[in-house]
């Protein structure tokens, strides 16, 4: 059976328990779907427990399938670093060795002096924080003033917050290509990021025009090797950002989970094909850095309810593979990302039920395996795919 679409789900930040070496990232002990479950007296996800995802670890509320409708596993992570661009590289096959600069006392100053004489204006910040206390905080001054507000958080991010009447969208964009020019060498930052937002002091309110700069990849991905062999690869929420539009064919933005479902669902009524690369972001941004179990569990629920949609729209000729990118464990005392294993579901009709596909030493494995699915070759990772393809049945 010859396989025309992947629709590639990654559900942001659902870790699947600690990695071997969480300790040296201050992460013993982390379990994001584990802990929240603990957290909220069990989660009700019958869709995802039919797949396995009970199947892969301990989850209250998710027991193990008796005979599993998906094969399963989970993936170790071998970059180093626990933060979403490292993760989604490596899912499309690449690796690294060292993990991207953090911030957490702020920027140097001689970084911020130079990137303020390249905007032309002072910056107000300059230190780790939330994004919504640091507006709440510095938002009436930023409006008084003009000045951007500069900020970066546990991730290796450069965020530059502006009131959309104050600096307008495209001119927060500017100012964000600029910092992506200079953070090159040892303060490579993984994204720049631009955060608009609106309202007055006490009711400001972040708005959905936030776009990321990413660094171009390093070197080639499935994404490059797919492209060049004239498989197309559709982006769906921030992927196209992830990858800095390297082997992305065409981009779909997205605002928040309910969306980036509802814009992969009309994908696949479509007669696209190739591989459909989806972030639901949500759980990571809304409810894992806020350390708020109750709505970590509710959008797990959510998703679960709206998958029946999702598989009425599977072809015989689809696979769709669910996984994450890293752990934010929203029951951990801080609000960063936690160095965990991510789950492995893989569905479709040309799919074996059942197999266990054990833990992966790499998120790469994906790759490999998607690669394989379109008759191609990749170097990094290792195929699972004849272990779970019906063709392999005799």
């Amino acid at each position: 059976m010859k396989v025309k679409r992947v629709n590639l789900f990654v559900l942001d930040s659902v870790g699947a328990g600690e990695l071997p070496d969480a300790d040296k990232y201050g992460d013993r002990g982390c379990n994001t779907l584990g802990n929240t479950a603990r957290a909220v007296g069990g989660l009700r996800l019958p869709n995802l427990a039919r797949l396995g995802l009970g199947n892969i670890i301990e989850i209250e509320g998710v027991p193990p399938a008796e005979s599993p409708e998906a094969s399963y596993g989970r993936m170790a992570e071998r970059s180093a670093g626990k933060d979403t661009t490292t993760g989604h590289w490596e899912l499309a096959g690449l690796i690294l060795e060292r993990p991207f600069p953090v911030y957490p006392d702020g920027f140097p100053p001689e970084l911020i002096k130079s990137f303020e004489e390249r905007i032309g204006r002072p910056v107000l910040g300059n230190k780790a924080a939330s994004g919504t206390a640091i507006i709440e905080e510095l938002g009436a001054r930023h409006m008084e003033t003009g000045y951007p507000i500069v900020y970066t958080s546990a991730d290796s991010v450069f965020q530059v917050a502006a009131h959309e009447e104050i600096i307008p969208v495209e001119e927060l964009y500017a100012i964000c290509r600029i910092a992506r020019e200079m953070l090159t060498g040892e303060h490579a930052v993984g994204r720049v990021i631009a955060r608009p937002f609106t309202g007055r002091p006490g009711s400001f309110r972040r708005t959905e025009r936030r776009h990321d700069f990413s660094l171009k990849p390093p070197g080639r991905t499935v994404l490059n090797l797919l492209a060049e062999n004239g498989v197309t690869v559709t982006a769906v929420g921030k992927v196209e950002d992830i990858f800095a539009g390297e082997g992305i064919t065409r981009s779909v933005p997205t605002r928040g989970n309910a969306d980036g479902l509802d814009q992969a669902l009309k994908l696949m009524q479509s007669d696209t094909a190739g591989l459909i690369f989806t972030n639901l972001v949500d759980f990571d941004m809304l409810y894992g850095h806020r350390n708020n179990a109750r709505g970590y569990a509710d959008a797990l629920e959510e998703l679960d309810r709206r998958l029946p949609e999702l598989f009425r729209l599977l072809r015989e000729d689809d696979v769709a593979i669910f996984t994450a990118d890293h752990g934010c464990d929203p029951t951990t005392p801080g609000t960063d990302h936690t160095r965990e294993y991510v789950p492995l579901l893989v569905y479709g009709a040309p799919v074996r039920s059942g197999i266990n596909l054990g833990v992966r030493e790499t998120f790469a494995d994906v790759a490999a395996t998607v690669a394989e699915i379109f008759g191609l070759e990749f170097a990094v990772g290792r195929s699972f795919w004849r272990q779970v393809s019906r063709v392999q049945e005799k």
